[in-house]
């Protein structure tokens, strides 16, 4: 199932795709796409339903974010060793953890506002994973159990903010705007093997990330259970799990930043595409 939220920002309704593509109320079956919803049984219930059945959404809605009431936004630093290499960092010996501030998620095609003060705002194309299942130091033959689903996540980054101003990294990703997730949550069913999808982000029609989840450190299997040994994990947290090589940190000779007016658009193969408009805050 593709699962998302449309309508105006702060008044979203559920929804899910039919079979071509359109746009199919959820709004009589389930309050949100978040919670509940995302637990195994929550799912199983909605996929009983035969999308002709349900409402269809007339015209072009605004498409939200496509979790409802993120509970913790957890982020994977430098989890893609070429990644690592062009930053100049070394790769971890266990996965880098921070924290974005749930304030940043925004919806797909919404507009990143460049933050006042900033030199360095900076795009990373990840793989989000939705939380679907309580638990608590989940062994690693179970984790996959654990997963609703997955969507496209733009962990935007501002690189003076998170690198110079001292303490950790969250206060360069954490800014207004800087977490668009969606345009979908496309269920576990459908994404057969996490570790072999494409995914690319351009920016005024220029590419510069191409990579594969194949080429993580720390694949999603391994992320929820070893995330799951420091606190529990609860329907609707997501894991954003790291950026391929292509940053705008990376770029040579001359490291390449947003500024208003760029356009990004970026996606993971099965998960739908994004794009934002970069716009003066």
């Amino acid at each position: 199932m593709k699962l998302l939220r449309w309508g105006p920002t702060g008044e979203e309704r559920p929804g899910m795709l039919d079979a071509e593509g359109r746009i199919r109320d959820l709004s009589g079956v389930v309050p949100d796409i978040g919670g509940q919803t995302l637990t195994p049984e929550g799912l199983a219930q909605l996929r009983a339903l035969d999308p002709s059945t349900l409402p269809l959404v007339p015209g072009t809605p605004r498409i939200g974010p496509c979790v409802a009431n993120v509970g913790k936004f957890l982020c994977i630093g430098l989890n893609y060793s070429d990644h690592a290499a062009e930053t100049g960092a070394k790769v971890p010996p266990e996965p880098v953890l921070f924290l974005k501030a749930n304030s940043a998620i925004s919806g797909p095609y919404d507009e990143v506002r460049i933050p006042r003060g900033s030199t360095k705002t900076d795009w990373e194309v990840e793989l989000g994973v939705v939380i679907g299942k309580k638990g608590k130091y989940i062994p690693l033959e179970e984790a996959m159990d654990h997963v609703a689903g997955y969507c496209v996540v733009n962990d935007v980054s501002e690189r003076d903010f998170q690198l110079n101003r001292h303490g950790t990294w969250d206060k360069g990703k954490s800014c207004d705007t800087f977490g668009p997730i969606g345009p979908w949550l496309v269920t576990a069913d459908e994404v057969p093997d996490p570790q072999n999808l494409d995914l690319w982000c351009e920016v005024n029609g220029h590419r510069y990330q191409n990579g594969n989840t194949r080429t993580m450190v720390y694949g999603v299997r391994f992320l929820v259970h070893y995330l799951s040994q420091f606190f529990t994990l609860y329907p609707g947290d997501l894991i954003s799990t790291g950026t391929p090589p292509g940053v705008g940190m990376g770029v040579k000779p001359e490291p390449v930043f947003l500024k208003p007016g760029d356009r990004m658009r970026l996606g993971v193969q099965g998960l739908g595409v994004q794009e934002q408009l970069c716009v003066a805050d």
